[in-house]
């Protein structure tokens, strides 16, 4: 049979609006890659103004690029108009060189002779005393966070600002985005007893604000005074926009941060660290394969009866080259995120550990309760402990993110 010519100009007409559309989204997209800048990059087009006359230290680590992929320090070393003193390595270090749990030490870096200085694990008046030794006049930050309470960067960020305070220093931040949008936060508010280093101050599990914003955040709520500090917002920038929108490349700010995917599903199964299950350390999709021995097709088929919006799960085994259940093929599941904007990773971490526990019978949390740490109270491990399902674990934070909306509100930068 053949078709009419109302079908095939319905057929046709359809099709050119549907590329009509997709082309206006990529040209949108397109140009605002196009016009966004860093802070990086505007501070460099202003002639480096804000820095004149200062001496210069720089915490950063290697994310903080150029779009042409040349490292900051390098750019910054090699200009007459920078005074660059001094760098400071965070954990992974200045070149990115250890695991987790790991920094470089202090050295000289060989590309520039620079004097390399390490802050990981230091705070206050010890960190404050690096920045002394190393005789800057001004600290600038500068790392690519990824959105989740618990990525130790800013915490970096956050002690870098009270050491900078104690000795003296002028503080500034150059911006950079938020890879999984800034629109929301989301997910459990720290309780402060249960403050530590993935965690310093109450803020929610996944806070929809960037480094610049979370430095205003500091110094107007959690400093015990304010510093000086200057913050060097991009221009271009969506609070809507995902890591892809920005045309920037994506350097991992951490070993197990392959890409901004990754990012996407960290703030909620970065969870599965609080637990004897794999987090998928020692693959190639950390954060998105997590599994032990013993688990089997029931816990996928748990998680997709759940119809979670944006997401799916796989029945996935994998056998990690590093971490928990090195060399042994285990059983569990890959996050595949279909719909990244109903996508909401931390409802989506509480849902696989509730159904992880009904379908497997060797879920456990770690002895030293690190879940505690990682959603910031001892609600959510009692809660599911208790039985509670997602919903029910979900409605008991619901009271301090909306306190924690409103205090963050006044330190965005962007729409």
């Amino acid at each position: 049979m053949r078709p009419s010519r109302r079908a095939v100009l319905t057929t046709a007409t359809a099709a050119a609006v549907s590329a009509t559309s997709t082309a206006s989204a990529s040209a949108s997209a397109a140009q605002r890659r196009r016009h966004l800048r860093t802070g990086f990059e505007r501070l460099a087009h202003d002639g480096y103004a804000l820095l004149d006359g200062q001496k210069v230290g720089i915490v950063t680590n290697p994310t903080g690029i150029t779009r042409e992929v040349r490292h900051i320090v390098d750019v910054m070393h090699a200009d007459t108009r920078v005074d660059l003193r001094a760098v400071f390595g965070p954990e992974h270090g200045f070149r990115g060189t250890a695991q987790a749990g790991g920094s470089e030490g202090r050295h000289d870096d060989p590309a520039t002779g620079l004097p390399v200085y390490d802050t990981y694990l230091k705070s206050g008046r010890p960190l404050a005393d690096v920045f002394t030794a190393s005789g800057v006049d001004t600290v600038v930050f500068d790392i690519q966070d990824v959105g989740a309470r618990f990525y130790t960067y800013i915490w970096t960020l956050y002690d870098c600002m009270e050491a900078a305070r104690l000795a003296g220093k002028r503080f500034v931040v150059l911006d950079r985005p938020n890879p999984v949008t800034g629109r929301a936060a989301l997910g459990p508010v720290l309780h402060k007893e249960f403050a530590t280093f993935v965690g310093r101050q109450p803020i929610a599990q996944a806070h929809g604000m960037t480094v610049a914003e979370l430095a205003r955040l500091f110094n107007g709520e959690f400093l015990t005074e304010p510093v000086p500090l200057e913050t060097v917002a991009m221009s271009g920038w969506k609070r809507s926009d995902f890591y892809d929108a920005s045309g920037l490349p994506w350097v991992p700010p951490s070993p197990n941060m392959p890409t901004p995917e990754t990012a996407l599903v960290y703030s909620g199964t970065c969870l599965f660290e609080g637990t004897n299950l794999s987090e998928g350390r020692g693959t190639t999709r950390p954060f998105e394969l997590l599994g032990a021995e013993g688990v089997d097709r029931r816990w996928a088929a748990a998680a997709n009866e759940l119809a979670l919006p944006g997401v799916r799960f796989r029945e996935a085994y994998f056998a990690p080259t590093f971490s928990k259940f090195q060399g042994k093929t285990i059983g569990g599941v890959q996050v595949h995120v279909h719909d990244r904007a109903a996508f909401d990773p931390v409802r989506t971490g509480i849902a696989l550990l509730v159904t992880a526990k009904k379908a497997w019978s060797g879920f456990a949390w770690r002895p030293d309760h690190w879940i505690d740490k990682l959603t910031g109270s001892a609600r959510v491990r009692t809660m599911i402990e208790a039985g509670a399902d997602t919903d029910e674990v979900a409605a008991g934070w619901q009271e301090d993110l909306a306190a924690f909306r409103r205090t963050r509100r006044e330190y965005l930068l962007y729409r």
